[in-house]
C-alpha cells in the first residue's frame, strides 16, 4: 500500500484526480489539501469532503481535509474559478445531507508536514495546482524531504507554449507556476525527486465531444455520472482553445507510470519579469523525470476502470 498526499486547487479536473486517487486499491490517501487557486477554496474543499464520504474506501481514505491559506502572486482568472462552485452543489454530492469528512484543524502546509512525519513509510506527493503549500512545508520542517519518495507535479512547460495570457506576462510559462514561482524554484532547490508532468504531455488528452460521449453512455456507475456532469461545466470559449485533462495525466502517471514516457532532463525557474513562471531547460539546472508523452488510449480506458470500482460504495 502506497502512502500519498494530495494537495490541489479544486477545479473539475483536481476534483476527479481526488475522486480516482480513493479508488485506487493500493493507495493509502494519508491527506489531501485544498489551495484557493484554479477553483475558489471554501467550495472546492466542501466538494472535497462529499467526495470522500460518497466514493472513500475505509481504511484509505483520508480523515479530513485541509484548506490552504496559501495566497497568490497571481490569481487564475475568476471564470476559470466559478465551476468549483457548481460542482459542489451537485445533486449526487449532496443527496445525504452536510458532508462528515471533517476540514483539518491546520493549514494546509502544516497538515502536510503533520501527515507526512507521522506516516509509516515514505510518502508520494501528487500536486495538481501551486506549489506554495510544499514550498511552505520545507521552510516549516525540512526533515521531512527525507520521507518524500517523489513528487508529481502538474504544472510547467518546456517545449509547448505557456497558458498564461496576462498583462505584462509573455506566455512563456503555465498556469501553475505563474501562480507562485518562488515556490516553483523553492521546491526546485530542494532534493526532493521531482516528476514534472507540464503542459507538453498534457497536451495529448483533450477533453473531446467523443470523450463527454463516453461518459455519458456509462451514467449508470456512479462516479462516471459524477466526471461527466463535472467535465460539463467546463468549455473553452477562446479561439484555438481546448479543454485538457491535465490533472488527471499527473494523477493517473503517479500511480501507473507504464502510462507516459519520460525523460531526465535538467531544469530550472525563472522568478521575475515578463517570464514569471517559466520553466525552462538548462544544462546548469537541476535534474528532473519530464513527461514526453502519454498513451492516450490506454489512459482514458484507466479513468473508466478505476472510477467503475466506486460502484461499490
Amino acid at each position: 500500500m502506497r502512502n500519498v498526499y494530495f494537495n490541489h486547487d479544486g477545479n473539475v479536473d483536481d476534483l476527479v484526480s481526488l475522486l480516482l486517487l480513493l479508488q485506487m486499491p493500493d493507495v493509502n490517501l494519508l491527506g489531501v489539501g485544498v489551495t484557493d487557486a484554479d477553483g475558489y477554496v471554501e467550495p472546492s474543499v466542501s466538494a472535497s469532503r462529499k467526495i470522500v464520504d460518497l466514493f472513500g474506501h475505509e481504511g484509505r481514505q483520508p480523515r479530513d481535509i485541509a484548506k490552504s491559506n496559501s495566497r497568490a502572486a497571481h490569481q487564475f482568472p475568476k471564470e476559470w474559478r466559478l465551476s468549483s462552485f457548481s460542482f459542489d452543489d451537485f445533486p449526487i454530492l449532496n443527496e445525504h445531507g452536510e458532508p462528515k469528512t471533517p476540514v483539518a484543524a491546520k493549514p494546509g502546509h502544516l497538515d502536510m508536514v503533520d501527515k507526512i512525519k507521522s506516516a509509516d513509510d515514505s510518502v508520494t506527493l501528487v500536486m495538481t495546482g501551486p506549489l506554495s503549500d510544499l514550498a511552505r512545508a520545507l521552510d516549516e520542517e525540512p526533515s521531512i524531504v527525507e520521507k518524500i519518495e517523489s513528487v508529481h507535479w502538474m504544472g510547467g512547460a518546456l517545449n509547448s507554449k505557456g497558458n498564461v495570457a496576462e498583462p505584462g506576462a509573455d506566455d512563456t510559462m503555465e498556469w501553475n507556476a505563474y501562480w507562485d514561482a518562488e515556490a516553483v524554484k523553492k521546491v526546485w532547490d530542494s532534493d526532493l525527486k521531482i516528476v514534472m508532468v507540464g503542459l507538453d504531455s498534457t497536451d495529448q488528452v483533450p477533453l473531446t465531444a467523443e470523450l463527454r460521449q463516453r461518459w455519458a453512455k456509462q451514467r449508470q456507475h456512479p462516479a462516471l455520472d459524477l466526471i461527466g456532469q463535472g467535465y460539463s461545466l467546463v468549455h473553452s470559449f477562446e479561439a484555438n482553445s481546448t479543454y485538457y485533462l491535465w490533472d488527471v495525466l499527473t494523477t493517473l502517471a503517479s500511480a501507473y507510470p507504464e502510462l507516459v514516457e519520460s525523460v531526465q532532463v535538467k531544469t530550472d525557474v525563472v522568478t521575475t519579469g515578463a517570464s514569471e513562471g517559466r520553466t525552462y531547460q538548462t544544462d546548469e539546472g537541476r535534474e528532473i523525470t519530464f513527461v514526453t508523452s502519454v498513451n492516450a488510449e490506454a489512459f482514458y480506458d484507466k479513468i473508466d476502470e478505476l472510477a467503475k470500482l466506486g460502484d461499490s460504495n
